[in-house]
Parts: structure tokens; C-alpha cells; sequence
């Protein structure tokens, strides 16, 4: 609320002007008794409006001389007063000043016997809650609004109002209407209010006939529905003369937007307060299927707002291991589609086992807190969603994704213009695969964009160690997600684990047998399966190799391992990103060969020319082809890989760049059943032999799509299953049970 300056009234008395600026601070008790002992207990101070200019406007709203009146925030106005002469007796003041209550209580004791006085914090009202008829406030929401204190005393005076407040009663607000008191008004008298305006005629004597009071009405409703603001804005006596008005219409006209959004039923999100008075029903019963988007937090209560999705779960997601928990989701994923979008958050449901779970998604405002205090600032404001069968004693579980992270150490952090922050780390796993881990160290590449995933993960050998690949093969590493990728959250850096920056010292260094990622040994054993169920060879070059196309190099695990232990392949890796090659050779082994090499390029441009020349008649020259890219696009529901690769016209070029005989592999990463479903169907209209492989607890699927017309039926696949396991027992490679087990596992699509 502004200070309005005025000149002398007389000669000898204190200028208006100069006691306001006693008060410096609208909030502070001790500047109001400094104010009421200057200005004395008969010279009334009237904020915006006199009585001849309010009489009417109250006559309409107080129908009954009966009704209970509470003036919160009083001062020495004699307001109060007016009302009292005018029929309206039951009246209590209330003001947090002594000062003040004394003076208006020696003026009134003997004329206005019934007329009550207290000294009151009108953010902390010692009144009994629905005590009233009407509170009537003549500036106070206004001083209270101070903008060093932003609106927190508001919010809790506010709160006050609703309290004490009867059903039926009115708040009657008189205001200047600044938007910043209105952007607290409007949503706080929401659900269950009916809510009016109107502009206080002025009289062309009034002391500013340029700043203008507004009266709004809010009456509790007996109802939780929401109504639209009724305006009774004079415009022609408004819009000449004051420069409140265009903040006041912006104002309204948002407001507006938000009712109708509500009217209409849209997906909007509600405050706690909004939901507690059943803007969405009764919340102390899980309703199956309800979700609803929720802000929780407000100034005074709480250090921190907090956006969240409370959903409770189908019946068919029974048993449940928790009636009720919280989920909470860093800053770095709450844009990712398992979190952001309804269908990823049904998934969290699901996995999560709880009939009613809250899904907290952090961002800048909160993220930097310590989990910790996270908690002990959501804990209160959650418990308020508790459903009624909940045991009190029992305390709200909260989950989120752990980072499984014993040790960790950064080895090397570079920015590429094209993929962003990378980091090169190396880590020893709480658990691998469940089981304890034997303190393997793992080197890992990192993009930052899409920062919960592991693009690499490679096992580090140590000479001299009892630490070899076939030990670290029994306990493989899960993947969630991209190029070898396992969750990744909050994580503690180690300096314990000391290894030359360049990667490739004598202590320790890349051990190539070893595939981290178990869909890579998918991505193996779909390739020697169907190499023994086509005659592939029959289309090699005239140098008798299979030539081989890996699109996205990531820290070259998967081509190191072809070019060892598949020595037919001619291999070439496309990679956008030096930067990334240049990783690669650094810190990962990666060396290139006559039988593999790097190409720095597009990888769709260079499938689309390959088809291209192939539909012009020069010929379809890639036997295998393996798509191994993540997406950059977090929020699209599609992980791996980029939604480029998946489009038809892309599928068309791969079909057209592919050998008669050749085989397709595309690493498909998804959480959304209808974009993969989406994704299938695309597939099935480019190619008829389409296969697939899903690992257990993994959300990686290896999809093969054999060009040839020869029919591939589950008893082909049985034969050749047997006869690639053969052949490995044979060989005994520490590799090779993975790929058997893997093998047994690719079904017709």
C-alpha cells in the first residue's frame, strides 16, 4: 500500500504526510502506537473512503441489523462507529496496537455500550472459527502487503478471515486493488466463494480524487464450486481518472481465465488449501484412478512450493505395499516422460506398490535443499493428504531413485557444441545385479543433457588383480536406459580410485571382453542368430567381409567387441560428434583398424544417401545395420533413440541401403506402451520379418528386422538358438552364456 502525503489541516497540528512517514513499515506494532499517540484519540484517520461515500454500498451487503460484524486492523477510523449509529451493534474490533484500542475505547464505552474492543493480531485471531457474519476490512489486507515481506502476513490473515467466517458470511474488502494484492485475493476466495466487485464513488471533495477504492465481496458459499468474479466496475467513472485501473483489468481478465478453466472441468493445478475444502472430493478416500496436479506450500508455512501430481492407484494395481507415500524427483528428471507426462506417472504407480502416492517434482525454487530438509518441510504439508485408513503412527514413507554409488571419481569433464557437458567417471556399484558388489570399478561416459543416463559403462582392468572379466560376467550390470546406461541420481565423488587421465596407464585400463551393458550381448546374440539362419555370407564383399554400419559410437564398446570376436565384420561407426570420438580414443581404448573405422557425419544423411544410390540402381551395400543413439529430448517419451530414426520415411532409406539378406538392429529405450505400439507399427510396414528381444527388469529392447522375403518362424529360431550354443560351449568365451541366454529370448514381433 502506498503513503499518501497531504498538507496541514491547520496551523499547529501535524501534517498528514509526517505522521505516515512515522510509520515506514505498515507491519510494525511499535510505528502504529507511535502513529496513534501522535494523531491523537479524536483526530480519526480515514484510509481511502469516508462513510457518505461506503453508507450504500454496506446498506446492500449487511441485510440484517443482527449480523455479527469483525473490523480486523480498526485504527482510530471511525467507521466503526457509523455502522454502530446506523443499526449495526455487534461489532468487535479488533487492532494490534494498545495504543490505539484504548483511545477508540474510552471515545465509544458510553455512547456505544455493545461495541467491543481487543487488542489482536489479525494474522492470529484469538476468535472462535465461523464466529461471524461479516469481516470488514478498510485497508488492512492492503498494509499488510508490504512488499519487503511479500504475502505472507496476507496469506495468514487471509486464513483468518476464512476461518471466522459463518457459512453465508461475507468478507467485505475495501482496497486499492494493486495486482500484487489481488494476485493473493483472488485465489484464496476461489472454491466455495462468491466473489464481487465494485469501485467506491468518489466525491469531488475527496482528499485524492485520483486514487480510487474498490470493494470486493466474498461470500461463503455453502458449496465447493467455483464461480465467476461479478464485476460492477462504473468504467466511464474509473477509466478517466486513475492509473490502478489497467493493473486491475489484467487482474480480472487472468482470474477470469483461470474460473473458466475450473467451470470447464480442464486440468488445472490446485493448492492445498483449495483441495482440503473438496475441490476434488474427499480426499481422506482413495478414489481409484483419480490424479490430480497439486501445488503444496505457502509463505509462512513451508520454506519451499512444491509441484506435484497426487495420483491413487487402480485396483488392479493390488496388493499394495503402502497405502500411502511420496515420491520425490530431482530437479535433473522431472522433464523426462516418466515423470512429466500422466502415462509415465501411472508406470511410477505401478512399481511403487502404493494405493495413494504423491509424486513431488523438484525444481529451481527447491532443488539445491538437502533431501533432508526437503522432507521435513514436505512432511506437514503431505500429511494433509493422508487418506482416513492411514495409521497416524506409522510415518509417511518417502522414496526416490537411489544412485546405488559406493565411490566415484571424475576423470575427465569436457563441453562439446553438439551434445553439451560430457563426464568421463569412474565408479564402484553398491550392487550389481543385486548382488553385493566385489568392488569392480566401472568407467562411465555421461552426456549431462540427458543426465540420469549412463551412455557407457565399461569394466576397468587391473594388472596383478584377481578382478577378470569372467567374475565381473557373472554379475552383470543392469540397464535402465542408452548405450550401456544404469540409473543414475545424486552421487558422492571419491578421490580413492586413482587412474591416469588418460585411461590407458599400466594400472589399469578397458577391458574389451567384458559387455557391461546386457543389452549389448542382445544386440551379439541377435546377430550371430540370424547370420546362422540366412546365408548372410552369400552377400558379403568380394573381400569375404559382412559389412557393417553402427550409427552412434557413444565410448565404442559394441564395435571393440565385434572387431575382436566377430572377425567377419567390416565395420564402420558414424558419430556426429568429434568430441565424443575423441573420448572415445582418450579414455575408453578405442582404436581404429583397417576392419574399423570412424566416420565424423549425420547418421541419418548417410543411410538416406546409401538408400538413395540403391533406388537409383547402384546397388544396397550394408549387410548389418545398428542404430545405438540416444534422444535429446527427454520429455518425448522416447529414450533411445531419436524420434528421426524411427520415422517411416527413415525406415524406407534403411530397408533401401540393406543387402537382400541384410539385418536391422535398432535400440529401442521406452516407458509409453502407446509410442512404442506406435513404433511397431511403423516397423511392420517397411519390414515382414521383425523379431524382438526384451531382457528381464530391463527397459531396453533389441528390435532385428531381417530384409529377406524366407519366412523366420519360432522353430527356425529354436534350430538356431541350439546351434549357436553349440558352437559357444565349444569356443568357451567368457561372453558366451550371456549371448546363449539372450538368444533363447528373441521372439517374433
Amino acid at each position: 500500500m502506498g503513503k499518501k502525503k497531504s498538507t496541514k489541516k491547520e496551523s499547529g497540528r501535524v501534517s498528514e504526510g509526517e505522521l505516515l512517514k512515522t510509520l515506514e513499515d505498515f507491519t510494525v506494532k511499535d510505528n502504529w502506537d507511535k502513529f496513534f499517540t501522535l494523531r491523537g484519540a479524536d483526530d480519526s484517520f480515514e484510509w481511502y473512503a469516508e462513510w457518505p461515500e461506503l453508507q450504500a454500498p454496506f446498506m446492500q451487503h449487511l441485510l440484517s441489523p443482527a449480523v455479527s460484524i469483525l473490523v480486523p486492523g480498526c485504527g482510530n477510523s471511525r467507521l466503526s462507529e457509523h455502522l454502530y449509529d446506523a443499526g449495526f451493534s455487534n461489532i468487535t474490533n479488533v487492532d494490534f496496537s494498545k495504543v490505539v484500542i484504548t483511545d477508540m475505547l474510552r471515545r465509544n464505552v458510553r455512547e456505544r455500550p455493545r461495541m467491543k474492543w481487543r487488542v489482536m493480531d489479525m494474522t492470529s485471531m484469538q476468535c472462535e472459527s465461523e464466529s461471524f457474519d461479516a469481516v470488514i476490512d478498510k485497508g488492512g489486507l492492503d498494509a499488510l502487503m508490504e512488499p519487503k515481506h511479500g504475502p505472507v502476513l496476507g496469506y495468514k490473515y487471509l486464513s483468518e478471515v476464512k476461518r471466522v467466517l459463518k457459512s453465508g458470511g461475507k468478507y467485505i474488502c475495501l482496497t486499492l486493488a494493486e495486482p500484487h494484492v489481488l494476485d493473493i485475493l483472488f485465489p484464496k476466495f476461489r472454491f466455495g466463494w462468491k466473489m464481487s466487485i465494485y469501485n467506491i464513488a468518489q466525491k469531488s471533495s475527496s482528499r485524492n480524487p485520483k486514487l480510487l477504492t474498490f470493494m470486493v465481496v466474498c461470500e461463503k458459499d455453502v458449496s465447493n464450486a467455483v464461480s465467476e468474479i461479478l464485476s460492477f466496475l462504473d468504467k466511464c467513472a474509473i477509466e478517466s481518472c486513475s492509473y490502478q485501473v489497467p493493473g486491475l483489468y489484467d487482474a480480472l481478465e487472468r482470474e477470469k481465465v483461470v474460473r473458466l478453466d475450473y467451470i470447464n472441468g480442464s486440468d488445472l493445478t490446485y493448492s492445498l488449501e483449495d483441495l482440503t475444502l473438496g475441490a476434488k472430493g474427499d480426499l481422506t478416500v482413495v478414489k481409484p484412478g483419480r490424479r490430480i496436479k497439486l501445488v503444496l506450500g505457502e509463505p509462512g508455512l513451508s520454506r519451499y512450493y512444491y509441484n506435484g501430481v497426487l495420483l491413487d492407484a487402480p485396483e488392479d494395481y493390488a496388493p499394495f505395499k503402502y497405502y500411502y507415500a511420496v515420491f520425490i524427483v530431482p530437479k535433473v528428471r522431472v522433464h523426462e516422460w516418466l515423470f512429466s507426462s500422466e502415462e509415465g506417472q501411472w508406470l511410477i504407480v505401478a512399481n511403487s506398490k502404493a494405493a495413494r502416492l504423491v509424486v513431488i517434482l523438484l525444481d529451481s525454487g527447491n532443488s539445491n535443499a538437502a533431501m533432508e530438509d526437503i522432507q521435513v518441510d514436505l512432511s506437514p504439508l503431505v500429511k494433509n493428504l493422508t487418506p482416513k485408513n492411514c495409521d497416524d503412527a506409522i510415518p509417511i514413507p518417502f522414496l526416490s531413485a537411489g544412485d546405488g554409488i559406493k565411490q566415484r571419481d571424475i576423470v575427465y569433464e569436457v563441453v562439446s557444441l553438439l551434445t553439451g557437458p560430457i563426464i568421463v567417471d569412474d565408479v564402484i556399484y553398491d550392487r550389481i545385479d543385486d548382488v553385493p558388489s566385489k568392488d569392480f570399478v566401472f568407467r562411465r561416459l555421461i552426456f549431462q543433457r540427458a543426465e540420469t543416463l549412463v551412455q557407457s559403462d565399461a569394466l576397468l582392468s587391473t594388472e596383478g588383480s584377481d578382478i577378470s572379466s569372467s567374475e565381473a560376467n557373472q554379475m552383470k550390470v543392469k540397464t535402465e536406459t542408452g548405450s550401456g546406461s544404469k540409473k543414475k541420481g545424486k552421487q558422492k565423488k571419491s578421490s580413492s580410485l586413482t587412474t591416469q587421465s588418460n585411461g590407458s596407464c599400466s594400472q589399469k585400463k578397458i577391458d574389451h571382453d567384458y559387455l557391461a551393458s546386457s543389452y549389448h550381448s542382445g544386440i551379439i546374440s541377435g546377430l550371430m542368430l540370424f547370420s546362422r539362419l540366412i546365408d548372410i555370407q552369400g552377400s558379403t564383399s568380394e573381400e569375404g567381409k559382412v559389412k557393417t554400419v553402427v550409427i552412434g559410437l557413444g565410448a565404442g564398446l559394441l564395435p571393440m567387441f565385434m572387431r575382436k570376436w566377430l572377425p567377419i565384420l567390416d565395420i564402420k561407426a558414424i558419430e556426429l560428434d568429434p568430441v565424443v570420438f575423441d573420448v572415445a580414443r582418450k579414455y575408453f581404448g578405442f582404436v581404429e583398424d583397417d576392419h574399423l573405422k570412424v566416420h565424423i557425419m549425420d547418421g541419418i544423411k548417410y543411410v538416406q544417401d546409401k538408400g538413395n544410390a540403391a533406388a537409383d540402381g547402384k546397388g544396397s551395400c550394408i549387410n548389418i545395420l545398428i542404430i545405438d543413439v540416444d534422444s535429446t529430448d527427454s520429455s518425448s517419451g522416447l529414450t533411445c533413440p531419436a524420434t528421426d530414426f524411427v520415422e517411416e520415411s527413415f525406415l524406407l532409406s534403411v530397408k533401401n541401403s540393406l543387402t537382400e539378406q541384410g539385418i536391422f538392429v535398432i535400440n529401442l529405450v521406452s516407458r509409453s506402451p502407446s509410442l512404442k505400439a506406435a513404433i511397431y507399427s511403423r516397423l511392420k510396414a517397411v519390414f515382414s520379418n521383425l523379431f524382438s528381444l526384451k531382457l528381464e527388469e530391463d527397459l531396453n529392447e533389441v528390435i532385428f528386422a531381417v530384409k529377406t522375403n524366407f519366412s523366420i518362424n519360432e522353430k527356425y529360431l529354436s534350430e538356431g538358438c541350439k546351434t549357436l550354443a553349440a558352437s559357444l560351449e565349444q569356443e568357451k568365451k567368457e561372453w558366451a552364456q550371456g549371448v546363449i541366454d539372450a538368444s533363447k529370448l528373441i521372439k517374433a514381433l
